[in-house]
């Protein structure tokens, strides 16, 4: 093959229409490659050329998280304002009011700009495989295949798909063994198009585009070998990407999150609005009017709130990733720990995941051990002559076959394959078509024993007792059944018939030493566990005995047929186990799951799992995975271990909660004290804190909240779900937003009536007091517990939250106290304020107490309370729907606690 030069490499991208005019042999020439691949030298030179095959990079912009840190409307009017206070010579308000306004958008943009890195990091570890030819060292000639990342594909590699594959970049066909491609994604056609290597005759309509396929679509059946003809963004699918930008709906957290905020927005547009109105008629400047409006409107929105929720994903992103999991979306988190339902697969989560073949069974006395194991390798996938030397590509089953002993003595060139049908999840077997030389056809039919034992007439009651004894071991079954078919040259799915049965191969996949720890854990989190796998109901059964795990009953794909959504509804609740179930039944399931008000997520990795992973509610794969898996799931695993998915469960569960203290700070104390300001704003003669003032305090307040993301929570809150519940959060801004106000009007007491304060001293007396109230509170809300000294805090928590208060102290007492507008203040006011605060957290805790006592009153005792969810849930990617609580069932228990058995 002629050495390429860097300027011949770049040009290499071949229009996929241009491709499909040309031969097989031609495309290669173009493309200076051939049917054993590209060296591993010149793959990297064009790598380095060309750049990675990836249409876009998930890298942060610091520029554009700037900008939308300028994007709030209130911020404009602020800077517009605080440029209209320095233009007619308030020079000192201006000044602050900018200061106070760059620190704030420093923080929001260094909190999302770290989300953003976070989101970045996780992208860079979830990664897809691609299987290609490459010749070793230069000169080299024969092509080896071997696992490479999709992103270091160039135009020239041959790759070779099967079944579930996503098309990694644009190819041009050599080969195909019934191949047929989903190209929903570009075309919108929902019905698979059949593909076939011969090129389209010279002079044609280039529309037909049968012998290319197209990245990003999925092989629905079959398997092909392609040359990559384009990568990347010179894709068909990255073209159409790159022109279309790429922005991900919203998720209904987010959009939670902004309703909420675009509320507390219509409240502070209304009240600094009537307070504006108030000033004027009291004849005050229309600029300190106009200031003390808009800063009251700052002080009630939760301005860093998109910081503490990006804190908090980030935190817990970086969290996760230490624990072995990773997100897809940053807001994902959330719906982990949302979920109350898993339905998983057995292999890897409740098994090691490592199959092995432990022996043959043969049934015909012409056959023996080593005699089957040779018909199993041969009705394999993989090629007979690389088969030996790499597992790339192949399924568990057919890998544990060829890393088997027996599997040395196989020759490869005593066989001839004439033709296969590949392995589906309809028909649940392989047939091969293979011929010794010179010798007759013989049709071979290896899969689950069901379906082979079909195509074998009747069974005698020897051999089905037989397979229930090993599968009430626990084993996996492999049947292998044969018959003569001289004169035979192709196959078809009729010609599988009147197959006489050779017997039995035995695997093995033993139960995790930590499965049962791992269900405990997901018990102790509210969640209940039920298993859907395509193996059979008794090996099925045996595992879930031997990890302690109480079957609820059995449901088989057959019984699923058979019932109604309405019967399979109520079956499916109390069931713990469904066992030969096809994709399609996987999927009505889980959506039957979700439509009865679980919170379902499902756990799958292989091509069979897809349609499941887009019905649940949040989808979860492994790295390990098929690509078509992994890029349904909105989790991906880099350990299967259901543990590892529990600390995820905890961590989503722990950064809701996180958020929602923050949530309830911002509606009761800032509601508290901005109402209090605009009491006292028309009452007093005049104005009981400046603008400056305002921002001041809120940038203190908001700036010590930015701990809450590192926060601890209670046990008890991580126990169940917890969700949006606008009511609840209504009722507690009612309660405790007039409590924070009862204390500003002692405080106002205080200080007109004992102390007799001028303006300065009155401002300095209400801006310790409101900072010091507002933020200790922290403590009282941050739990339920009561006392709230019964829960611990974090550490930065804590430092931040007495740095706030200690900072808000310092700042009227500093030589800063002039340029800000405060005046010193005398000692007795601190020892009333001690008092005051005493009294407060006092109260505060009471009406807790009585508030979440009422609350959980509300809450019907037994069933639990759980959302609908939106069918197109991951059509729009949307994390859930706000609608009403729909009361279901209480899930049954999956296991007896040890030791409380005994004492029953």
């Amino acid at each position: 093959m002629p050495e390429l030069n860097v300027q011949e490499r770049t040009s290499l991208q071949l229009p996929i229409t241009d491709a499909a005019s040309l031969s097989a042999t031609e495309v290669l020439e173009r493309l200076g490659s051939g049917p054993e691949g590209l060296s591993d030298e010149e793959a990297a030179a064009r790598l380095a050329a060309l750049g990675p095959n990836a249409v876009r990079t998930h890298r942060a912009n610091g520029w554009a998280v700037l900008g939308r840190q300028f994007a709030s409307p209130i911020l404009i009017l602020l800077l517009i304002t605080a440029g209209l206070s320095l233009f007619l010579g308030d020079a000192t308000n201006s000044i602050v009011i900018g200061v106070i306004l760059l620190v704030s958008v420093g923080l929001g943009f260094t909190n999302e700009f770290r989300a953003e890195r976070a989101s970045e990091a996780l992208h860079s570890r979830v990664t897809h495989r691609a299987v290609v030819l490459r010749r070793g060292p230069a000169g080299g000639t024969a092509g080896t295949t071997r696992e490479v990342d999709v992103t270091a594909l160039v135009p020239g590699d041959v790759v070779h798909l099967s079944l579930g594959a996503i098309i990694p970049a644009d190819l041009r066909l050599l080969s195909t063994k019934n191949l047929l491609c989903d190209e929903s994604i570009l075309t919108g056609e929902s019905l698979p198009a059949a593909k076939d290597p011969a090129p389209v005759r010279a002079g044609s309509a280039l529309a037909d585009l049968s012998s290319c396929v197209f990245m990003g679509t999925v092989i629905q059946s079959g398997g092909c070998t392609g040359v990559v003809v384009a990568t990347g963004g010179r894709a068909e699918f990255g073209r159409i990407a790159l022109g279309l930008g790429e922005r991900q709906p919203q998720t209904e957290f987010q959009l939670g999150l902004k309703r909420f905020s675009f509320l507390l927005l219509q409240v502070a547009v209304v009240l600094t609005s009537l307070i504006f109105l108030a000033n004027l008629l009291l004849q005050r400047p229309l600029l300190e009017s106009l200031l003390f409006s808009l800063a009251i409107a700052v002080g009630i929105t939760p301005q860093l709130l998109p910081a503490v929720v990006s804190t908090s994903l980030a935190t817990g992103t970086r969290q996760l990733a230490k624990r072995k999991v990773l997100v897809k979306r940053l807001v994902c988190i959330e719906d982990l720990g949302d979920m109350d339902i898993l339905v998983t697969d057995k292999t890897g989560t409740l098994t090691e995941g490592r199959i092995s073949f432990t022996g043959a069974l043969p049934l015909t006395p012409e056959t023996s051990d080593g005699g089957l194991l040779t018909l199993g390798l041969l009705a394999t996938e993989a090629d007979y002559t690389e088969a030996k030397l790499t597992s790339a590509g192949q399924n568990p089953l057919d890998a544990a076959l060829w890393e088997s002993p027996g599997a040395a003595d196989f020759d490869p060139a005593r066989f001839e394959r004439l033709d296969l049908i590949d392995f589906d999840h309809q028909r649940r077997r392989t047939t091969v078509l293979v011929r010794e030389p010179g010798g007759p056809a013989q049709l071979v039919t290896k899969g689950a024993p069901e379906d082979v034992l079909a195509l074998c007439g009747p069974t005698p009651p020897a051999v089905q007792a037989m397979l229930d004894e090993q599968f009430d071991a626990g084993s996996r079954v492999v049947a292998v059944a044969t018959r003569a078919a001289a004169g035979l040259r192709a196959l078809t799915a009729a010609d599988e018939r009147g197959l006489t049965l050779a017997g039995f191969l035995i695997f093995l996949d033993r139960p995790k030493a930590n499965a049962m720890a791992s269900l405990d854990e997901l018990e102790a989190l509210g969640i209940t566990v039920k298993i859907a796998t395509g193996d059979n109901a008794k090996v099925a059964e045996r595992v879930c005995v031997e990890v302690g795990v109480i079957s609820g009953g059995t449901l088989t794909g057959a019984d699923v047929e058979a019932m109604s959504d309405a019967e399979l509804t109520d079956a499916a609740r109390t069931a713990t186990i469904f066992a030969r179930v096809s994709p399609e039944q996987k999927a009505r399931i889980i959506t039957l799951l979700r439509q009865s008000g679980g919170a379902v997520g499902f756990m799958g990795d292989g091509v069979n799992d897809a349609l499941a992973l887009h019905k649940a509610d949040i989808g979860i794969s492994v790295d390990s995975a098929t690509d078509v898996a992994k890029d349904a799931a909105d989790v991906v695993l880099l350990d299967k271990d259901l543990g590892v998915l529990a600390e995820g469960v905890r961590e989503g569960r722990r950064i809701f909660a996180n958020t929602i203290k923050y949530v309830l700070m911002g509606t009761s104390s800032n509601f508290g004290n901005m109402f209090s300001a605009a009491t006292a704003s028309v009452v007093l003669s005049f104005l009981p804190m400046l603008p400056g003032q305002i921002l001041l305090n809120n940038l203190l307040y908001d700036s010590g909240q930015l701990a809450i993301p590192g926060d601890r929570v209670d046990n008890e809150q991580l126990r169940a779900p917890s969700h949006w519940n606008i009511a609840f959060i209504r009722r507690f801004m009612f309660l405790f937003g007039p409590i924070s106000s009862l204390f500003d009007f002692a405080t106002f007491a205080l200080m007109l009536f004992v102390f007799n304060a001028v303006p300065g001293e009155f401002r300095a007396g209400w801006f310790i007091e409101s900072i010091a109230t507002q933020t200790l509170i922290i403590f009282a809300i941050r739990t339920r517990r009561v006392p709230f000294l019964r829960s611990r805090p974090s550490v930065g928590l804590l430092a931040a939250s007495l740095g706030v208060v200690a900072v808000g102290i310092y700042l009227p007492l500093s030589p800063l106290a002039g340029v800000l507008g405060f005046d010193p203040l005398p000692v007795p006011f601190f020892l009333a304020l001690l008092g005051m605060i005493v009294v407060y957290l006092v109260l505060v805790e009471g009406a807790k107490a009585w508030f979440f006592a009422r609350d959980a009153q509300q809450v019907p005792a037994g069933p639990i309370l759980v959302r609908r969810r939106p069918e197109n849930h991951h059509i729009a990617r949307r994390a859930f729907r706000f609608s009403a609580p729909v009361p279901v069932a209480a899930p049954r228990h999956r296991r007896l606690l040890a030791g409380r058995s005994a004492r029953a």
